[in-house]
């Protein structure tokens, strides 16, 4: 376990100095969206092209792993809207509730560390996650956080919303693009491939930062109808984050092995990411894209928060028991 720590440790180690150096004033509020953009447009995009071009295009688009996180995601989101619906929240907390336990942070902070601890050569279930989760299901929670809004076609409306902000979206296109080279063979001129190289190399570091300086700000709230402290209590929150840590990897461990024993061709090595993925703590960029909806930003940002500082010890954990 020890030696799993210390894999483990440097990672949340830049996390948390993105944290002390956004709380300590050494790095601007003014400069967040600056580091976010960088990893976002640039750096992400050519990890995620760098590893899809050297892949086998049948893993990037392997049915077993697409269903079984399609089936995992799709539960988690049920599950926690059925749970917050009861708990007194609306249909929009309710659905970025379900957004955050079902969305792990695979992107930021799942592609360095799963490249450390199963190398380059066994992350295709980890571009698929996150082709799935950045197309389904943050469209699927947006398109549900619209039932509980007056008007007609307003879930559609969501849906057309987050449909446009994929095709925008830089990461899925990078994996797309990323397969065509694999299946054609295709290679960039030498210098280009180089730049690729370096933002490739570049988005580790700064996206564990990044991650730390985005939990570090203070998010905008939004008024909800009641007071959102009374109605979004500790319990609420702590059970999303229990969802999110222990729920969802569970989930994926047990519909996958499930899976493989009715006989169909899952690799257990493809298993192991997958249920590592969902091990991993909230994605930060839930928190904007709450603010952007009108949800309760600080509840999703206290979720992620926790989620991200508690996975030090349940991610390493799950680490130590699947590898």
């Amino acid at each position: 376990m020890q030696q799993i720590f210390l894999v483990t440790l440097p990672f949340f180690a830049l996390i948390l100095c993105g944290y002390l150096a956004t709380r300590g004033r050494l790095l601007p509020m003014a400069a967040i969206p600056g580091l976010n953009a960088f990893v976002l447009y640039f750096a992400l995009p050519s990890m995620l092209f760098q590893f899809a071009s050297n892949l086998d295009v049948r893993e990037l688009f392997d049915p077993h792993i697409i269903f079984v996180y399609v089936l995992s995601a799709v539960l988690m989101v049920f599950l926690t809207i059925v749970t917050t619906l009861r708990g007194g929240a609306d249909w929009n907390n309710s659905a970025f509730g379900a957004l955050v336990a079902a969305f792990p942070n695979s992107g930021f902070m799942g592609m360095p560390i799963l490249v450390t601890l199963v190398g380059a050569a066994n992350v295709g279930p980890v571009v698929v996650s996150i082709s799935i989760d950045m197309i389904l299901t943050s469209s699927l929670c947006i398109a549900l956080s619209r039932l509980g809004q007056n008007g007609d076609g307003r879930a559609i409306d969501a849906v057309k919303k987050a449909m446009r902000g994929v095709l925008f979206n830089p990461l899925p296109w990078a994996v797309v693009f990323g397969a065509i080279c694999s299946a054609t063979a295709f290679r960039f001129y030498e210098p280009i491939d180089q730049i690729i190289k370096m933002f490739a190399n570049s988005c580790s570091p700064i996206a564990l930062f990044t991650i730390g300086s985005m939990l570090a700000r203070p998010p905008a709230t939004t008024v909800l109808k009641t007071d959102s402290i009374s109605r979004f209590k500790l319990g609420d929150i702590h059970l999303i984050v229990f969802y999110k840590l222990m729920l969802h990897p569970l989930l994926v461990l047990s519909i996958g092995y499930s899976y493989t024993r009715l006989g169909f061709g899952l690799s257990p090595e493809a298993l192991t990411v997958l249920v590592l993925v969902a091990a991993l703590p909230s994605a930060s960029s839930i928190t904007v894209l709450a603010e952007k909806f009108e949800a309760d930003s600080r509840r999703i940002a206290q979720i992620v928060l926790f989620s991200t500082a508690i996975a030090f010890l349940t991610f390493s954990t799950a680490v130590r028991w699947l590898i």
